[in-house]
């Protein structure tokens, strides 16, 4: 029972992260962090995201324009975007070290140690990257709130609101957080045993040690 609790939380683990870690970067370069309804004009919506600002337009379509200074970008735009960055990084990192402790990967079979502490390396970086994708997005959502309550900025102004990317973007951090919880549980529970093939070379060095054991205490 443990070792099948083993198996699929390794391999719902690994799904997790992989799809956290893609949806984190699709966060990443989204235009949608924010979203600007005009009641003036209902037949154009403007989107914002990490690197540039989109107009859309029944007749045009999407015009899209890169910010073109980023220390002119407000101070959380600037710090979301090194930590999404840090978060597609470290979420790529987890997926070739945990890829690379799983059992059912026959790579390093016979050295367990190695792939247990592969595992669990693997996830803490999710959980790193879960963390860094988490802290911009929430962060931008709660400037976005500030600025949409604020009794300073006539009514007659509209308001930003909450675009698609914010939502995935948190659905991708807690998928990376609970992806890196199963593999660090996968890791610290009972590792699975060898294939049946390399039972019987361990038997034959084990019954060959004990002989030369044997032999030398005779002569002694």
């Amino acid at each position: 029972m443990a070792l099948v609790f083993r198996t699929v939380a390794q391999l719902a683990g690994i799904s997790l992260s992989l799809l956290g870690w893609v949806l984190s970067c699709l966060t990443n370069y989204l235009p949608l962090w924010k979203n600007l309804n005009l009641d003036l004009n209902e037949m154009e919506n403007w989107t914002m995201g990490l690197w540039q600002t989109c107009v859309i337009q029944e007749e045009v379509g999407m015009q899209c324009k890169d910010f073109d200074s980023f220390l002119a970008l407000p101070a959380e735009l600037r710090i979301s975007r090194i930590l999404m960055f840090l978060s597609n990084g470290l979420g790529f990192l987890g997926l070739l070290f945990s890829g690379f402790g799983l059992d059912c990967l026959r790579i390093g079979e016979r050295q367990q140690e190695l792939k247990k502490r592969l595992l669990i390396l693997g996830g803490i970086l999710f959980w790193t990257a879960g963390i860094a994708a988490l802290v911009p997005v929430s962060w931008v959502a709660h400037r976005t709130v500030q600025e949409f309550w604020d009794e300073t900025i006539p009514e007659i102004v509209p308001r930003w609101e909450f675009g698609e990317a914010l939502f995935i973007g948190w659905f991708a951090g807690f998928s990376l957080l609970l992806g890196g919880c199963l593999l660090n549980c996968a890791a610290c529970s009972t590792q699975a045993p060898l294939a049946s093939g390399h039972y019987a070379v361990a038997e034959t060095q084990y019954l060959h040690q004990h002989l030369e054991m044997k032999n030398t205490h005779l002569k002694i």
